[in-house]
């Protein structure tokens, strides 16, 4: 089965927990969307915090063809097959594409991002944990919008939980709960990261009440 994380992962910005300053009903990225203005993008931040999920929603809502690059493991031959079925997407909205962790991209392979960003045959949106305008290449900064994502709160994460174990109950057949403080602690141990705690949610789902918490101070005792 994939991550819970994956599956759970929201398809509206409604969904998406802890950036209101982005996607709430008066964020930034969601008045850009309503309005059709797109840009170029840049999102900082923790991992977990949505980022990935963002950039899939606004291709989406603008009705452009979402790919979707690691620069861990990507390469130019990679952006350039990508960059090839533009020819084909006329009448389209047009393609996004979504590049993970820009700063393992060295400056050559960013600068040869700069040709389609400014010939219009892609729209970019990139990501990174560190600082962007130290690893983002100043001329891909100077075209993007730049967003910060911050670290989701633990009052934030529970709703994300409980829909975490509706899922895995409609999943199993079964009726599981899961006890307050256990889901608390897997909020407060996840330490800004949703993907983590839904993760560890799915690890402490397939036992009783009492078995979540013995599973839970382990993992507490583990971390601290």
């Amino acid at each position: 089965m994939n991550q819970l994380a994956d599956v759970l992962r929201p398809d509206s910005f409604d969904g998406i927990v802890g950036q209101d300053h982005l996607f709430g009903e008066r964020g930034t990225i969601r008045r850009m969307c309503q309005s059709g203005r797109m840009t170029n993008m840049i999102f900082y931040g923790p991992p977990g915090t949505g980022k990935t999920t963002a950039a899939g929603i606004i291709a989406r809502q603008s009705g452009m063809t979402f790919r979707k690059l690691n620069a861990t493991s990507a390469s130019l031959s990679d952006v350039k097959d990508i960059i090839s079925e533009t020819s084909n997407l006329f009448g389209s909205g047009g393609l996004l594409l979504y590049l993970d962790e820009i700063q393992y991209f060295n400056r050559k392979q960013q600068q040869s991002l700069l040709e389609y960003i400014e010939d219009g045959r892609i729209t970019l949106i990139t990501s990174t944990t560190e600082n962007p305008y130290l690893y983002v290449y100043n001329a891909i900064i100077s075209r993007s919008a730049v967003f910060e994502f911050y670290p989701v709160q633990a009052s934030d994460i529970l709703p994300a939980l409980v829909r975490g174990m509706a899922l895995l109950n409609e999943q199993s057949g079964k009726d599981k709960t899961l006890a307050p403080d256990a889901a608390q602690f897997i909020a407060d141990a996840a330490a800004g990261d949703a993907i983590v705690a839904e993760d560890l949610d799915h690890l402490v789902a397939p036992l009783g009440e009492a078995g979540e918490l013995a599973v839970v101070l382990d993992i507490r005792a583990d971390l601290d």
